[in-house]
């Protein structure tokens, strides 16, 4: 490597000098990235079949489920995920031919980011913004078989909407989010999420509420789209231990999933389905044993993520079982509450939950749906975000929901805090900001 390589600056730096003089926050409209995109030759036009994933809760295991399941076909799958949990690179996981993708090479991103930068010339744009002008430069110059794309908020005018033609649109659970930004109904969140629906393009819709599922069909119907609907068009339950995934063509016994929560076999429901039509679009054989294949070796750190080593957890008492999720709103607050449940139908523990969140969200609603569950909270900031409650107002959030609760100055504290004494069980919740801190800081970031 020469030493010219050696000086240039890594991803990171590069984009925090971008952060530094550009919005933080949240701007939806498609303005700024159309006209940066124009002058990067439209690498949004350029891209392998994409399937383009919106929605409040699920979206992130439903790709997870879907870039297994694809790449067990043996199709090379570019993924774009947010937020990253750890690194910047988590966000990029580029395909390769015959096997797993990885997250893409530092050199790699800082070198799209400098172009990025030199083709923006400090105009203001969001970092958002900066990051979906990166995949776009990422997925189009790197050969795949299909693209993974998540919706960073909402749809209509969220940074990845600038793509004019998709392969399939899948819209997870709509639930109250954001509701600054999308609308304080769920049917104004809907019509926000549906605004990726493209002409002619199927639609795979995961489990609803009346009012969201009525405003997203009606936005299918406008464009001509066929809509392919959980509970209705195909289903998964559980059945003596297996997945049985049913829809009008096909039933399957499949092993349950890897990753942990009832919800997930929703999640792989959608995900198997939407794998079905995209195979079949292109005429790629896709065998039952390749979709049991990829839902036992998905993987989506930071989700009911079991922690069971780690800089972190090697320093407590081995008593203490502890679980991560990122989960910040009360929809998945109550998928979260109701795995736990089941858990400790199973293997009776105290639960302690360690909490952080930010002032964006509806904390006491959170919490409401461990009243009868936990039995205390140790709140904690939250390193990677100016965004955090406070841990004493946060803790009196606790408090107002009937759940008892202390505060901590760092989360390594709070874990010292758990009583070793006797099995007991903690959860690491109310944010994925929470989530990235937990892994950095045991080292266990995600790969």
């Amino acid at each position: 490597m020469s030493s010219q390589n050696l000086a240039q600056p890594s991803a990171a730096e590069r984009i925090n000098a971008l952060m530094e003089i550009h919005p933080k926050g949240f701007d939806l409209s498609l303005e700024r990235i159309t006209a940066l995109l124009a002058k990067l030759g439209n690498p949004q036009d350029n891209l392998p079949p994409v399937i383009h994933v919106a929605g409040t809760n699920g979206k992130g295991s439903t790709i997870a489920f879907l870039r297994s399941i694809l790449e067990a076909a043996g199709l090379s799958v570019h993924v774009h995920t947010s937020p990253h949990l750890v690194n910047w690179h988590e966000r990029y996981r580029l395909g390769r031919p015959g096997g797993s993708g990885q997250l893409v090479d530092d050199a790699v991103l800082s070198d799209a980011i400098a172009r990025f930068a030199k083709a923006n010339d400090g105009n203001a744009i969001t970092v958002f913004e900066v990051l979906t002008a990166v995949t776009f430069l990422l997925f189009s110059e790197h050969p795949a078989d299909v693209c993974l794309i998540e919706v960073g908020l909402g749809g209509r005018f969220d940074a990845t909407n600038v793509m004019q033609d998709t392969d399939l649109s899948v819209i997870t659970p709509v639930s109250i989010d954001h509701e600054a930004y999308l609308g304080d109904t769920l049917a104004k969140i809907a019509f926000e999420k549906a605004g990726i629906i493209k002409p002619g393009t199927p639609v795979v819709v995961g489990q609803q509420h009346a009012d969201a599922l009525s405003v997203i069909e009606k936005q299918a119907r406008r464009n001509r789209s066929s809509v392919h609907i959980a509970n209705e068009d195909f289903s998964a339950i559980r059945e003596n231990g297996r997945l049985v995934f049913q829809n009008e063509t096909a039933l399957l016994d499949l092993a349950l999933p890897r990753l942990s929560g009832e919800h997930q076999i929703a999640n792989a429901a959608l995900a198997i389905e939407t794998t079905r039509i995209f195979c079949a679009k292109h005429g790629i054989a896709l065998r039952n044993s390749t979709i049991d294949q990829g839902i036992q070796t998905a993987d989506w750190p930071g989700r009911l993520q079991h922690l069971t080593h780690g800089d972190l957890i090697d320093a407590i008492p081995e008593t203490c079982d502890v679980w991560l999720d990122g989960g910040h709103n009360p929809d998945a607050g109550s998928v979260i509450a109701q795995f736990l449940s089941d858990l400790e139908d199973r293997d009776p523990r105290p639960l302690t939950l360690v909490c952080g969140m930010l002032d964006t969200k509806d904390c006491k609603a959170y919490f409401l749906q461990f009243e009868t569950l936990a039995e205390r909270v140790i709140t904690v900031p939250i390193l990677s975000s100016d965004a955090g409650v406070d841990v004493e107002t946060l803790a009196d959030y606790a408090e107002s929901a009937g759940l008892p609760a202390i505060s901590a100055p760092s989360l390594k504290r709070a874990l010292q805090m758990i009583d070793g004494s006797q099995p007991n069980r903690v959860l690491i919740c109310g944010s994925l900001y929470l989530a990235g801190d937990t892994l950095a800081q045991n080292g266990t970031p995600p790969v």
